[in-house]
């Protein structure tokens, strides 16, 4: 086993600048578990834990010894290396939430067939969502050759499913029409499946005109149309508006375009990282944060954990069908191994230099 662990932190206060450093293996204790990451993804779903990492506390799940750096989490896979705690057996492979770090050390409690919660200190009152490490070999959405599409697009997926129900369980709002920002982003895209495989709403992707072409070729939406081109949307439409890129100038021309019409206005992303801003004064209704854990503990509760898996797991397998079955490639995977090329993914991925249907997954290897 390699001696030292693999740091990978970023400036809180400007995560594309980021750094590399070692630190000595963790030692293992009772009922603890040494993890080591293996594949995980980097998109501009990471960006977005990074831009909200003080105000949702995605800092504080793999704390640093440095209060000005961070480790921006990750989805993706790893294999146990060392076990002290019962029902974690060395060599098991679990997907689930990791630091940008070759191991995690972690401290599983309500150990079952379907994996382990870490019940670490620092992270027991942090949603338990993002504490749950899934088996890999009890897994049903489990598939060793799609692991790529599984670390870039499950958890992307998980908040799309949460959000089109989100919306659902409130009727929509009283909208005829959802209109999504960043359309051609994963998490957009999900949204719009789900919305699309729903009915009874017209489904508006807002994007590049770059990406135009892109997102039309996707299918899901009912229409695209350009940001430049915001006047052509009927204002007097019942509107959601679905922001997934946090772009406070155009947050605020969608409220005043839209007005009265707008029903329901949320904010789930930040993929204009580098042009957010606030919510206030804005005609029409105050945007809210969307935060998916919440909706998927209010579904766990009515649902049971497993028939919330179930719906999750039918949602996605009708979704990966499309991503891998279509005229148009929704996804291609480009991996990365080594410091320097991870470093390099990490900043093309944070200055928007990547195709919109490109994904990025990280190999920190041995």
């Amino acid at each position: 086993m390699n001696a030292s662990v693999q740091h990978f932190t970023v400036q809180r206060n400007n995560p594309a600048q980021g750094r590399w450093h070692r630190a000595p293996l963790p030692a293992v204790g009772a009922g603890e578990v040494l993890l080591h990451v293996d594949l995980v993804s980097f998109t501009a779903n990471n960006v977005t834990y990074a831009m909200f990492g003080e105000r949702m506390k995605y800092w504080a799940f793999f704390p640093t010894n440095d209060a000005a750096s961070g480790s921006i989490p990750v989805w993706g896979f790893a294999d146990v290396v060392a076990s002290a705690a019962d029902g974690v057996a060395v060599g098991e492979r679990f997907y689930g939430y990791y630091p940008m770090s070759s191991h995690l050390l972690v401290k599983p409690a309500r150990v079952g067939p379907g994996g382990f919660l870490d019940a670490s200190e620092h992270r027991r009152e942090l949603p338990a969502i993002y504490n749950q490490y899934v088996r890999c070999s009890t897994d049903s959405m489990y598939r060793q050759d799609r692991e790529a599409e599984l670390a870039i697009l499950r958890p992307l997926f998980a908040t799309s499913f949460l959000l089109d129900d989100f919306l659902a369980d409130n009727q929509d709002f009283g909208a005829t029409r959802v209109l999504l920002s960043s359309a051609s982003s994963k998490t957009a895209y999900g949204t719009a499946a789900c919305l699309a495989a729903r009915g009874g709403v017209e489904v508006v992707g807002l994007t590049s005109s770059s990406n135009a072409d892109f997102v039309n070729a996707l299918g899901c939406y009912s229409r695209v149309v350009t940001y430049d081109a915001l006047a052509s949307l009927d204002p007097s439409v019942p509107t959601v508006y679905c922001d997934f890129a946090g772009n406070a100038a155009l947050r605020a021309d969608i409220h005043r375009h839209c007005g009265d019409a707008l029903t329901y206005s949320c904010s789930i992303g930040g993929t204009h990282w580098d042009h957010l801003g606030g919510g206030g004064a804005l005609p029409g209704p105050r945007p809210v944060l969307f935060f998916a854990p919440s909706q998927a503990k209010k579904r766990a509760g009515e649902w049971g954990p497993d028939g919330l898996q179930r719906r999750l797991g039918e949602a996605w397998e009708r979704f990966i069908t499309q991503v891998t079955s279509g005229p148009t490639k929704w996804l291609t995977v480009a991996t990365s191994s080594g410091q320097e090329a991870i470093s390099k993914a990490v900043a093309d991925v944070m200055q928007g230099r990547v195709p919109p249907n490109e994904g990025h997954v990280l190999r920190f290897g041995s």
